[in-house]
């Protein structure tokens, strides 16, 4: 009798297990003749070698499918040990799953040319209204990318520019300070990795989340690198995250130059980025609107209202300078 260990190196092993280890049951009835004892991300498992070959294989093939669709159920389980389809491969569009196993999509025309954008270029530009998608959608990218490993490691990053708020009266040291900042983009890696397997990749800095001003000096290889609120970078900022560029690497650059926190001496870097870097071979633009938000119906009609509401001041202005 041969003993083996496995380990669950991709998948999540409470998904992987299953509500009160289900999934297990499921295959140890699979496989009568092998002894399993799985704890933790670690499977033990005793028999005879041919035996133990067939299983090592499937418990692959069954990592493999729980990691890229963050879901594994018993029918999951039958179909790919008779080596059958699932009925998940065949769900159009999908970037990535969710962590309750939905599939995230490309959910308006710009957002569908942004995914389009990241496949034919190195480095994407996004400028858009809040709601519409341009963050979430990159990270999914960014997640998509490193689960099918193009890349080794996802590096997501944002200028800590106060937007009426002190960063000396919140309390904590400079990590609690920052982190607030950062949230958003926690937020939407909570939706496509489980905790436990976010929690461990951020430990062992396959995912990296980090104020732009900790990119200075730093050479980024094979990755994906996503700049975000990059309206708040100044012309340096933003010179010296373009060029931390390195190889086998993309970048998605996103903005929104209707929220720009910053003085009002101080010149947008994204804008004078897009100007610079207008028609350069290898970068893409994106533009999104207000037909591209997908929060709630209310977020488009504030959008829209705002958007009114400057234009008027602007109309204004001019009339008085004539």
């Amino acid at each position: 009798m041969t003993e083996k260990h496995l380990i669950l190196e991709e998948a999540d092993p409470v998904i992987f297990y299953g509500v009160n280890n289900t999934n297990m049951q499921m295959i140890k009835a699979l496989f009568p003749k092998l002894r399993i004892v799985a704890r933790g991300n670690v499977i033990k498992v005793m028999g005879d070698e041919e035996e133990l070959a067939a299983f090592d294989e499937n418990i692959e093939k069954l990592q493999r499918h729980c990691a890229k669709y963050n879901s594994l159920t018993e029918e999951d389980i039958l179909h790919i040990i008779k080596g059958e389809r699932t009925g998940r491969e065949g769900i159009a569009g999908a970037i990535v799953f969710s962590v309750t196993g939905k599939p995230i999509t490309a959910r308006s025309e710009n957002q569908q040319r942004l995914v389009q954008a990241f496949e034919t270029h190195d480095m994407v530009f996004v400028i858009g209204p809040a709601g519409s998608g341009k963050t979430y959608t990159s990270i999914a990218l960014a997640v998509r990318a490193l689960k099918n490993k193009e890349v080794r490691r996802i590096i997501l990053s944002r200028p800590a520019v106060e937007a009426g708020e002190k960063l000396g009266f919140l309390p904590g040291d400079m990590r609690d300070k920052i982190d607030p900042y950062l949230q958003p983009l926690y937020d939407a890696l909570e939706d496509m990795i489980p905790r436990q397997k976010l929690n461990e990749m951020m430990e062992q800095n396959i995912i990296q989340i980090a104020p732009l001003a900790f990119m200075r000096g730093r050479t980024l290889n094979d990755a994906i690198v996503v700049l975000d609120e990059a309206q708040n970078t100044t012309p340096a900022q933003i010179k010296m995250f373009l060029t931390r560029m390195g190889m086998n690497t993309k970048m998605i650059i996103t903005g929104d130059m209707t929220q720009i926190d910053l003085p009002a001496s101080q010149r947008s870097g994204l804008r004078e980025a897009l100007t610079i870097l207008d028609g350069v071979e290898g970068i893409a633009r994106i533009e999104m609107s207000q037909k591209d938000i997908v929060r709630h119906r209310l977020v488009t009609r504030i959008v829209k209202a705002y958007e009114e509401y400057n234009q008027k001041d602007k109309n204004n202005e001019s009339i008085n300078k004539d």
